[in-house]
């Protein structure tokens, strides 16, 4: 198999985990997305022309196959939070996920890979979770030895979870929460990386995995483990679903009223509806046991990212050392 390696999403959150892990591996990569000069920060992950943007709008077929060209295995890592717009959720989770399936297939690639996430459900009340079902159908219906990766919310240095409360947390003594007793698993992004490259390299079998961290915990239950690592002391508030709701429609209204030119990266009703389920591996799932991988846990990580909002920074444990010593003198 030609080791040319197409990651659609490639410089994403997930993605560059992929890219870095299989630029080790010797891999040549072209990581097809839509503003490749945002993406040149890859290249580095490998040596001088290893790992290359390129140009890719999976809303296009003649741009989908022309980034898939040559390569022998695919990797899909697009998503989006964007109810609205072109590039909506149907458009890039539904279509544009068919779109990349039906090509690898017409292409002769021989495997693929897609990034899917938990509570992918076509019968689901909230539209992300419905696209990402129609997702995997369309996936599966075209290339039926894909390998569809489910993870639960990711945590890692570049995230938009616990970077994004922990942000909150420093702009008063009161942290609210939107389902507050709704559970996660939250699992390390490079796991899931690592569990996409053995897929890449066939080291697996094709099928659907749910992959999330070793430890559940409800969404209240997270923001206080968060708190306890940046050494702040904040009342986690539930708001409740009602008053979310009206907070999300203002949010999505004042989206819709600009025509889109403010996004709603606040709180969107699609959101609340998710919040309102568990996001946590279902009983029975395949996993991260069946990839031979042993996921991280939170404690392991967050430390090594989170310090910059601690109230003194890369200094707390300076100064955290220099009161005990004060204490002996």
């Amino acid at each position: 198999m030609s080791k040319l390696v197409t990651i659609y999403g490639g410089s994403g959150f997930l993605g560059r985990y992929i890219a870095r892990r299989l630029a080790r591996e010797g891999w040549r990569i072209r990581i097809a997305v839509r503003r490749p000069n945002e993406a040149l920060f890859v290249r580095p992950y490998g040596a001088v022309g290893q790992v290359e943007p390129v140009l890719c709008n999976i809303r296009d077929d003649a741009s989908v196959r022309a980034a898939m060209a040559g390569a022998g295995a695919v990797v899909n890592c697009v998503g989006t939070f964007d109810k609205g717009g072109r590039n909506n959720f149907e458009a890039v989770q539904a279509d544009g996920a068919a779109r990349i399936a039906r090509i690898a297939a017409e292409n002769g690639v021989e495997r693929l890979v897609h990034v899917s996430a938990i509570g992918a459900d076509a019968g689901s009340d909230s539209a992300y979770a419905r696209s990402k079902a129609a997702g995997e159908t369309a996936v599966k219906g075209a290339f039926p030895s894909a390998v569809i990766l489910r993870p639960s919310v990711m945590f890692g240095p570049e995230d938009q979870f616990f970077n994004r409360f922990a942000g909150m947390s420093r702009l008063g003594p009161v942290l609210p929460v939107v389902g507050a007793e709704t559970r996660f698993q939250p699992v390390y992004v490079d796991d899931v990386a690592q569990a996409a490259v053995k897929a890449v390299k066939g080291e697996v079998p094709s099928g659907t995995y749910e992959l999330g961290g070793p430890d559940v915990g409800t969404f209240r239950d997270l923001m206080h483990g968060m708190l306890r690592v940046i050494g702040r002391r904040r009342l986690v508030v539930a708001l409740p679903f009602w008053i979310a709701r009206i907070i999300a429609a203002l949010l999505d209204f004042a989206s819709l009223a600009t025509g889109r030119l403010v996004a709603n990266r606040v709180l969107s009703g699609d959101q609340v509806k998710m919040l309102r389920r568990d996001n946590v591996v279902a009983p029975g799932a395949k996993g991260f046991a069946d990839l031979g991988i042993t996921p991280t846990p939170a404690e392991a990580v967050l430390p090594d990212y989170l310090w910059r909002f601690r109230p003194s920074g890369q200094y707390e444990a300076i100064k955290a050392s220099a009161k005990n010593l004060r204490g002996h003198g």
